[in-house]
């Protein structure tokens, strides 16, 4: 991507802000390898003077009125939108934002469909690799870009990690993009099972991990040890809570192991739902020196996520697919007043959502022998009350410490991001009501504290 925004003398940033802001697919747009895909550059090459121009815009400081001006849009129309989906612009007068005019005016309704005429046969929702996430995706290539360029350390002295650390709330998909990094680095992939690990702790035999290192699963030219309780190993140590010696030999076996891998054959990689607690020994560089967020879906994302759920697997044939037609929730604007109550959900949670929905509309199905079967709001909130079971006070918990987190080390990269996650988790705090005597009205009340005055 870097090369064609040379080529068309515009920032690569642009490049990549623009696929968010239309939405575009990452799998039509770039590869596995991070090849821009023919689609793409036909576009870029026929549209160039409109990228320019998205790109010109994007580095403008622009007011509600220079914004209504070039996309023509009422500036009420403009203002409820950003309060909407930027409040935090909102927080002094007079501000002027970077937020693209055509962005802005693609989400109210304006006509772009010359752009995705180029991408036609685009990927099914059914069949994309992942959902959304166009921000993160270009988050990491960013960062592991030192392993797909050697020039990165000639031209800029950027080293390749010697240890990732990938952490967020539980169930937001942590294992998934550390195969995703595998998969685009060319790592072969390999998890140490929590199993092995709690032998190794329980029992102190540190000794199977040194066999596991010098086994076949690691002797390709280059392997990803994936660890995924890796809190338990990295935590920092106190008079409190001392950490066992096999903990402690394991802890050191995998420093050493970092340290002498010369020639870059193993790259650790440990998941983890909190940096709070980690040994600062292990985050010291040239150990596991990139750390890399994973947060839970929004709304936009959650609505794709049910509807391909549902869709995964099914044939045009399929009794679920003619129920999910026959009441337009074959599309996702039917499922976005679901996706919206699920404040903070994991991707787990989502999924656990659209299991327990296929079985109620499956019931229903049984029970109308097939006719006129609807998807009401009470089988929806059924299958949502049974997924809110793993939203615990435990996983609020997680949630509110990982968006300071967030917000500590990457608040330029996801501003969006940080802002809609306190959004929806200051929904979930418990607000003090005042309580009401038992026996008393309003009135008698009232008089009450102005005898006591």
């Amino acid at each position: 991507m870097n090369t064609l925004a040379h080529q068309l003398h515009i920032s690569s940033n642009s490049l990549r802000q623009f696929v968010q802001d239309f939405n575009l697919n990452i799998e039509d747009i770039i590869d596995e390898k991070l090849n821009l895909s023919d689609d793409f550059l036909l576009f870029a090459k026929e549209n160039s003077e409109f990228l320019k121009q998205y790109d010109e815009d994007l580095k403008q400081e622009k007011s509600i009125e220079d914004i209504s001006n070039k996309i023509s849009e009422p500036q009420e129309k403009i203002q409820n939108y950003l309060k909407e989906e930027h409040p935090n612009l909102f927080d002094t007068d007079g501000f002027k934002t970077s937020i693209s005019s055509f962005g802005i005016h693609q989400k109210l309704g304006g006509d772009y469909q010359f752009i995705y005429n180029y991408f036609g046969k685009q990927t099914p929702l059914t069949q994309h690799d992942f959902i959304g996430y166009r921000d993160l995706f270009f988050h990491i290539t960013d960062l592991i870009e030192p392993f797909l360029n050697p020039k990165q350390l000639e031209n800029w002295g950027i080293e390749k990690p010697a240890g990732i650390i990938i952490y967020g709330p539980p169930g937001s998909g942590k294992v998934f993009w550390a195969k995703k990094i595998a998969e685009i680095i060319g790592y072969k992939f390999t998890e140490v099972k929590n199993q092995l690990l709690s032998i190794m702790y329980d029992n102190g035999e540190t000794s199977r991990f040194k066999d596991f290192l010098c086994s076949n699963r690691v002797k390709s030219p280059h392997t990803i040890i994936f660890l995924e309780n890796f809190a338990k190993i990295a935590t920092e140590e106190n008079p409190e809570r001392p950490l066992n010696l096999a903990l402690l030999e394991l802890k050191n076996l995998i420093l050493q192991t970092i340290h002498h891998n010369i020639n870059d054959k193993i790259l650790f990689m440990g998941a983890t739902n909190s940096l709070q607690g980690l040994d600062i020994e292990i985050l010291a560089p040239g150990r596991f020196d990139l750390c890399i967020p994973v947060f839970p879906p929004n709304v936009e994302e959650r609505a794709e996520m049910i509807l391909a759920n549902l869709l995964h697997h099914l044939t045009e044939k399929s009794p679920l697919l003619q129920v999910l037609k026959n009441n337009n929730a074959d599309k996702i604007p039917f499922w976005k007043k679901t996706a919206q109550n699920m404040k903070l959900f994991s991707n787990t949670m989502v999924i656990d959502f659209t299991q327990a929905i296929k079985k109620r509309i499956h019931a229903e199905y049984m029970r109308l022998d097939g006719k006129n079967v609807i998807i009401s709001e009470k089988i929806i909130s059924a299958a949502l009350n049974e997924a809110f079971a793993k939203l615990t006070p435990e996983y609020l918990e997680y949630c509110a410490s990982f968006i300071n987190e967030l917000a500590q080390n990457n608040s330029m990269e996801f501003p969006r991001r940080i802002q809609n996650m306190l959004s929806e988790l200051e929904f979930y705090k418990i607000k003090d009501k005042p309580v009401r005597k038992i026996g008393f009205n309003a009135e008698e009340e009232e008089e009450n504290k102005n005898e006591e005055v």
